[in-house]
């Protein structure tokens, strides 16, 4: 459901004077531009030579994302916003280019639990020695490589000295991209979970991290689903996170610092902050209903609340009928500081330890 495009790196691998990748990695854009449109995926070609790579020349181990030098600091930035990758690899003598290998081995953590497809143009195998060659390397790396391949024959795609391939490698080449995109969606909870910044969540195989414009879909749907018992509770439907479209999520996710806890692919829970002159502001607490009562709610608001270092208290708000919630805030110390009757809501507070 998020709304974020599935990020292909295509890179051509061949750097030798005069290669046919340029030419490939051209068709294969060009030919997939349709599709990807389709797939809402953004195609972002790379030919390795313009990285300007030397041979690995880092003194920590790839593991450790340790970068001292400002080339693989920028070569990890790129590997690190793309969420799959599309090879364009010719054959050296049964084997990848050396400049593959090179640039898979300056990484490591970058490229973890991303799909990989290959495109390989040769002459006896079509290339397909070489993808064999890079698939045993990729998958050390935890690179996830596709069923799906495009091998082009080098003497069958030539019509006068021009790269013309026949229709049928397109068709391949959409099918490549269409299940490259499949893969990279259902691999994006296992990437998440790896990231620096995601922490370990409270149930097995969750973690919380930041959540983003991108995922207003799912705020959405995790909003109505928790509001819809708020309304039925305190008798009103004049509940904004009732009926905000995802429009809406999207531009509040952009102003207040949200924090969604996510399991498989699934938002379980979320609670967002915002700090206003000495005073935490906390709201949006909710978890889905099939979970309530292990936990989650006390974990998702202790979450929120280390984000008040530095203030005097801690304000959030609730239905006035709201029990379940009075209950969870009243027994972590919040105390009712004023009640608007007229619209049925609570505001409680505690104060900051200083």
């Amino acid at each position: 459901m998020s709304t974020k495009r599935t990020r292909v790196l295509v890179l051509i691998c061949s750097t030798r004077p005069g290669a046919l990748g340029p030419a490939v990695g051209k068709w294969l854009t060009e030919t997939l531009a349709p599709t990807a449109l389709t797939l809402d995926a953004a195609l972002v070609p790379l030919a390795l030579g313009d990285l300007r790579l030397p041979f690995l020349d880092e003194e920590e181990h790839p593991s450790t994302g340790v970068y001292r030098h400002e080339h693989t600091r920028r070569w990890s930035a790129i590997v690190d916003e793309a969420d799959g990758f599309v090879v364009v690899t010719p054959e050296y003598n049964y084997g990848m280019p050396a400049t593959l290998k090179n640039a898979l081995d300056y990484l490591g953590p970058e490229w973890a639990w991303k799909p990989v497809g290959f495109v390989s143009y040769g002459n006896t195998s079509a290339g397909t020695r070489a993808v064999q060659h890079a698939k045993q390397v990729m998958t050390t790396l935890r690179l996830v490589p596709l069923g799906s391949t495009v091998a082009i024959q080098i003497t069958d795609a030539m019509r006068e000295d021009r790269f013309q391939p026949r229709a049928s490698l397109s068709d391949a080449a959409e099918g490549l991209l269409a299940e490259l995109v499949r893969v990279a969606h259902a691999l994006t909870p296992l990437r998440e979970r790896e990231r620096v910044s995601a922490v370990a969540g409270p149930v097995a195989g969750s973690y919380a991290r930041r959540l983003t414009p991108d995922d207003a879909p799912e705020v959405t749907v995790l909003q109505r689903c928790c509001w819809a018992e708020e309304a039925v509770a305190n008798s009103t439907l004049a509940i904004p996170a009732l009926h905000e479209s995802p429009h809406q999520v999207r531009a509040w996710l952009t102003d207040w610092h949200a924090t969604g806890l996510w399991q498989d692919g699934r938002l379980l829970g979320m609670v967002r902050t915002r700090r206003s002159g000495a005073e935490l502001r906390i709201g949006r607490l909710a978890v889905v209903p099939d979970l309530r009562g292990v936990g989650l709610g006390r974990w998702l608001l202790r979450m929120a609340e280390s984000a008040g270092e530095g203030c005097r208290r801690i304000v959030l708000s609730t239905g006035a009928a709201s029990s379940r919630n009075l209950a969870l805030y009243e027994s972590q110390g919040y105390a009712p500081l004023r009640v608007e009757a007229d619209a049925g809501v609570v505001h409680l507070a505690k104060t900051v330890p200083s």
